[in-house]
């Protein structure tokens, strides 16, 4: 199956970082935290109200914004 964007993703689906659509500072702050083109990421858990949800990626759990991982396209596994 085949993901346009890290949002998609319900709870306990996985996907592989395609690219990141952020400017500069904080595309360098999500490749420091695991996001790099090519790592497996797994929607964990979302929030009580569904925001943010939580990412497991590089051995590390991330929360981030749905408007946030709009901008993380994805490739289905």
């Amino acid at each position: 199956m085949t993901y346009a964007t890290l949002d998609c993703l319900a709870p306990g689906q996985g996907a592989t970082v395609q690219d990141l659509t952020f400017p500069a500072p904080k595309r360098r702050r999500l490749l420091d935290l695991g996001f790099v083109p090519g790592a497996a990421v797994t929607a964990l858990q979302a929030a009580p109200w569904g925001d943010p949800m939580a990412y497991g990626v590089r051995g590390a759990v991330i929360a981030l914004r749905r408007a946030d991982a709009r901008r993380i396209s994805i490739v289905g596994k």
